[in-house]
């Protein structure tokens, strides 16, 4: 039977993308890890990587042993991180990337609470809706909203953020209510250009399906706050996260349309990288962030 040590070290050359650099971090030397892998790929009878001075890419066998192998990995960090925590001390910086609504809305505030109520911890938090690569940005913890394509990195699952069709009472009373999705084409549609794709495609559900309805968008901004206040100001009809107009729909200075039938729904994540042993501190820091979201649930 392969060492399993062995499964752990492929799992790390590919997420590392690099024999050398595992080698270092391992205090190893190329050609022992080279050999180790070619050791897993003998005992398998199977290749598992192509490799090239340039890259290494994985065979449709590597690719299977891969997506197990990552979690025998996890598994033995959680593991070996569990009985680390009884000695680990809670200080030490953590850098943490959020989105802006998320930033503005409940993060800096819970930050500093838990920032405070651990004096050794420092919290440094960047506020950007672009997904940064935290292991080329430096960041411990990014909080993403969206889908999630890195298969590198760990997700926990906070909540889920649901949009809704909102614009002024007097847009509204100047132009009327759509009733229907398709009746948007004939409304003045403001867009949020954060998202890498769709801004301008808004999902419905329409016949028990779900439909994206092109709208015309005569203006569109990548800032949410911008957005939001160019809908008080009656220019026209948002599609944006709940919790960004929840104030607004409660003050009745927004107004809901379309009600039910807006389909966009996206979750938030709290994220780590898959390579890196989770310290105490991050696992705190995760479920402190959790309980924040969880007590203003309706928001969402």
């Amino acid at each position: 039977m392969p060492n399993v040590d062995d499964l752990i070290l492929f799992a790390d050359v590919v997420e590392q993308g690099s024999f050398s650099r595992v080698a270092e971090q391992r205090g190893l030397t190329n050609s022992v890890v080279s050999k180790r892998v070619a050791r897993l790929e003998q005992q398998l009878a199977v290749q598992l990587l192509y490799r090239t001075t340039r890259k290494l890419t994985l065979t449709e066998a590597g690719q299977a042993l891969y997506s197990q192998a990552k979690h025998i990995a996890l598994s033995a960090q959680e593991a070996f991180a569990e009985v680390g925590e009884y000695g680990e001390s809670l200080s030490g910086k953590i850098r943490i990337s959020v989105p802006t609504i998320s930033g503005e809305l409940l993060l800096a505030e819970a930050l500093a609470a838990f920032s405070e109520q651990h004096p050794e911890i420092s919290i440094e938090m960047s506020m950007d809706n672009r997904f940064v690569d935290l292991l080329e940005d430096g960041f411990d913890l990014v909080i993403r909203t969206g889908s999630l394509p890195d298969s590198s990195l760990i997700a926990r699952h906070i909540i889920d953020s649901h949009w809704v069709v909102v614009a002024s009472p007097a847009y509204l009373k100047q132009h009327g209510t759509p009733k229907a999705p398709d009746e948007l084409k004939q409304h003045r549609c403001l867009s949020y250009s954060y998202q890498e794709g769709g801004a301008e495609d808004w999902l419905f559900k329409v016949k028990e399906t779900t439909q994206a309805i092109r709208i015309n968008s005569g203006f569109s901004t990548n800032n949410a706050r911008a957005l939001r206040k160019t809908a008080l100001a009656g220019h026209g009809l948002i599609y944006v996260p709940r919790c960004l107009v929840y104030q607004d729909l409660a003050k009745q200075d927004l107004q809901e349309v379309l009600t039910g039938q807006a389909a966009k729904v996206l979750g938030i994540y709290a994220m780590y990288p898959f390579t890196r042993q989770q310290p105490k501190k991050i696992k705190l820091l995760i479920e402190h962030i959790r309980q924040q979201y969880l007590a203003i649930s309706e928001y969402f």
